[in-house]
């Protein structure tokens, strides 16, 4: 067991004879598994899972139905983490160079994964998604995530999570930093590797949660072991700061997000109070950017969300008919944004959602949809 883990008595009580012998690997993985986080194996030396079986990789199938996972085997990365202790002492125990992965999902964990490749920084707009770098903040030096996420801090007064020494925080071999935080609500944060590169906290700071999983602490690869930094060893709970940052770039799904749905009867209101097609295009618009408006005179509810379904469907109707250009898409992104600041993943989801059903049903001026 690695020393900087610090088990006490009782971590290291195992139900197996052989403990006093058993390779650290294990000891990792039941420590994790003791602790509610599932875990599954990543291949030696590498802080990959191994490679799935042959039937596993011939025969393209959802992890859900694959006969691997209730058999036992590691097949599909963290779709097999297990709390488990017998399936934990079978893989470590005859496999004790396999490193040890936690899925973060069952495991009610986010973790903050900063990266400390030096390099160029991006764009502007692309170093804290969302939020306007303007052309009189000097960049100087700024190379790395842990920059770019002290610049976020700094913006909301708070210290940067690379420093919180009440979390468990663990160094990578690379030189980054995996913050470890648990969830304290029901909302199953995303994460955001593999996924678009607006979804990220920052620049070269990823997010770790539901549909991933994080190399535990004590793993060694062959370029290092995961070490944990000083003597906490549990996760804290998300701070507040950090959730609202979390919902503001994407990292929760939008349950609230109405489904595409048919909306005939308010479309042709839009188009009856724009005087049936035969006003300016701009009075057209307006009717139908009304309702997204009005929204802001609350700072929350007021059905936004709806109201801009609705719009966008109508919006995409009038655009496929050819009665309004697709510029006012756009028009539409900006009204929303200043009605709810700070939900650009969100409008834009829903905007997409709303038009793309749209214009699949023209909506020409007499009011039928084609």
């Amino acid at each position: 067991m690695p020393a900087e883990l610090r088990f006490s008595h009782s971590d290291s009580e195992l139900s197996m004879p052989n403990a006093a012998v058993a390779a650290p690997s294990l000891l990792t993985a039941q420590w994790c598994a003791r602790r509610g986080w599932p875990v599954h194996p990543l291949a030696p030396g590498h802080k990959t899972p191994p490679g799935n079986c042959s039937n596993c990789r011939t025969n393209t199938h959802a992890p859900s139905d694959c006969p691997c996972l209730p058999a036992g085997r590691w097949c599909h990365s963290f779709y097999a983490a297990t709390l488990n202790q017998h399936r934990i002492q079978q893989w470590w125990g005859n496999n004790p160079a396999f490193g040890i992965g936690v899925s973060c999902g069952p495991a009610r964990l986010i973790v903050i994964d900063i990266d400390a490749h030096e390099a160029e920084p991006p764009a502007r707009d692309r170093i804290l998604p969302g939020i306007p770098v303007g052309d009189h903040v000097d960049l100087t030096g700024l190379a790395t995530g842990f920059h770019t996420l002290a610049v976020l801090a700094a913006l909301r007064g708070q210290n940067s999570p690379a420093e919180d020494t009440n979390t468990l925080r663990v160094r990578t071999p690379s030189g980054g930093l995996h913050v470890w935080y648990r969830a304290t609500s029901n909302r199953q944060w995303l994460s955001s590797v593999g996924s678009t590169p607006g979804r990220a906290l920052a620049w070269q700071v990823d997010i770790r949660a539901h549909g991933s999983y994080i190399v535990a602490p004590g793993t060694t690869t062959h370029h290092g072991t995961y070490t944990p930094l000083g003597d906490t060893r549990e996760p804290a709970a998300l701070p507040l700061w950090l959730a609202q940052e979390l919902d503001r770039t994407g990292h929760l799904p939008a349950p609230s997000i109405p489904a595409p749905r048919p909306v005939p009867p308010r479309a042709q209101q839009a188009v009856l109070a724009a005087g049936g097609g035969r006003q300016t295009a701009e009075n057209t618009l307006a009717s139908i950017l009304a309702p997204v408006e009005a929204c802001g005179q609350v700072s929350e509810g007021a059905g936004f969300s709806d109201a801009l379904n609705r719009a966008a469907f109508t919006l995409g109707g009038l655009i496929a008919a050819g009665r309004l250009p697709q510029e006012a898409e756009q028009t539409l992104k900006d009204t929303a944004a200043a009605v709810r600041p700070g939900q650009d993943m969100r409008i834009q989801q829903i905007i997409r959602s709303g038009l793309a059903a749209g214009m699949q049903r023209p909506l020409h001026s007499s009011g039928r949809r084609s």
